[in-house]
């Protein structure tokens, strides 16, 4: 009885197959996968199992998995790099628009809010332009294409991303490149006019992009403008 019992506590050693003659390739994964402690048990088994290599011709078992693990750490690394830059230029962007709602603050015409969003958008993030379209005054844009493009364009939100027809080119940003846009809505009541940002690259505004700055620039003009504008 005691040699039953001390049998039981004893550590369990794994005997590999010894008859391989019915074996399947699927059954040699499961009893692997069940058993992963075999190659601690038979080391040497990692050294003598060659894998047929397209480059290396046959390599060793460790070698295979040297060379996985430092794949998956270059990857990894890459991805990391990918984050820190991305968190920089983010980092930038959210400075840039910071010091542009302040200037606007001190604006006191249209022509110097004009001219501020110009200078800053277009010299510290090298976009092509930046354009405030009204829907009154001389330079208002026609009644029938603001209620058309307004239809189109912001059915669902105050905000636009992505690209525009030719002419919605034309009507907003003449002959300024824009390959792709953001365009806002201005006022509390969606009454003052649109704000078109554009850039030279097609990809560079997309329908997926994240609102939260421009919202913020948004509140900004929606509280200096009106009396500027005479509302």
């Amino acid at each position: 009885m005691s040699e039953l019992l001390g049998q039981s506590n004893a550590t369990q050693i794994i005997e590999p197959f010894t008859d391989t003659s019915a074996l399947t390739p699927a059954q040699v994964r499961d009893y692997l996968l069940e058993n992963p402690e075999l190659f601690v048990q038979y080391p040497e088994l990692l050294e003598k199992i060659n894998l047929p290599h397209e480059q290396k011709g046959s390599v060793s078992l460790v070698e295979i998995q040297s060379e996985q693990l430092r794949k998956k750490v270059r990857q990894l690394n890459f991805k990391l790099n990918q984050l820190v830059s991305i968190a920089k230029q983010n980092e930038k962007i959210y400075r840039v628009y910071t010091d542009l709602n302040v200037q606007l603050l001190r604006c006191e015409s249209v022509a110097e809010v004009q001219f501020t969003l110009e200078d800053v958008l277009q010299e510290r993030l090298q976009l092509s332009s930046a354009v405030i379209k009204s829907f009154k005054g001389p330079h208002a844009i026609p009644e029938l294409q603001q209620r058309l493009f307004t239809e189109k364009r912001f059915k669902e939100s105050n905000f636009f991303f992505g690209r525009l027809s030719q002419h919605e080119r034309q009507l907003l940003f003449g002959e300024s490149s824009a390959e792709s846009v953001a365009l806002m809505l201005l006022g509390d009541n969606r009454e003052l006019g649109i704000l078109g940002i554009s850039s030279n690259d097609a990809s560079h505004f997309t329908p997926e992009m994240d609102t939260l700055l421009l919202q913020q620039l948004q509140q900004v003009l929606n509280i200096i403008l009106p009396e500027m504008m005479g509302y």
